[in-house]
């Protein structure tokens, strides 16, 4: 494959920092790991600059669009239910202290062979929202949890 093809968007990997970036040592050890988790779908890797709109007098042909502030969107991960309770878990710890749940992480997309081609890193991420999945008797489908991580900035790690 080459630097110019567009990789797949079905593989990726999410890794999550532990909290202890954030915390003194002996909290830290206190706070349950987030490890590397096998995610089905990843939505939010974006951000956004909000405009306003300025009508300068005497120029009717045009109106000014002057920037006011930047605004990361949240990134929600997407996986089966399992048995542990990881995500649940980093959900949780940020009811009690929302500073000690903080974690860094990464989205790293894969091309075909395996190989990281792209990746982003989020800062200072929050679980902000945990959603357990929908059930229905006539379905035989897994059951999907999702948790949505607000962020205080993304950093392009890898690629062009």
């Amino acid at each position: 494959m080459t630097s110019a093809e567009p990789l797949p968007k079905y593989r990726f990997v999410v890794t999550l920092d532990p909290g202890d970036a954030y915390l003194p040592p002996a909290q830290a050890v206190l706070l349950p790991l987030v490890a590397a988790g096998a995610f089905q779908e990843i939505t939010g890797l974006g951000a956004q600059l909000e405009v306003t709109s300025y009508a300068e007098g005497g120029r009717n042909d045009t109106t000014h669009q002057l920037p006011l502030r930047h605004k990361w969107n949240p990134i929600t991960l997407k996986r089966g239910v399992v048995r542990e309770p990881g995500l649940w878990a980093w959900y949780q710890a940020g009811l009690a202290d929302s500073l000690g749940a903080r974690r860094d992480g990464a989205v790293i997309l894969l091309g075909p062979d395996g190989t990281p081609g792209a990746a982003w890193a989020f800062h200072g991420g929050l679980a902000s929202k945990w959603s357990g999945p929908d059930l229905h008797a006539e379905q035989n489908a897994v059951a999907i949890e999702s948790l949505e991580i607000a962020h205080e900035g993304l950093t392009k790690v890898l690629g062009s």
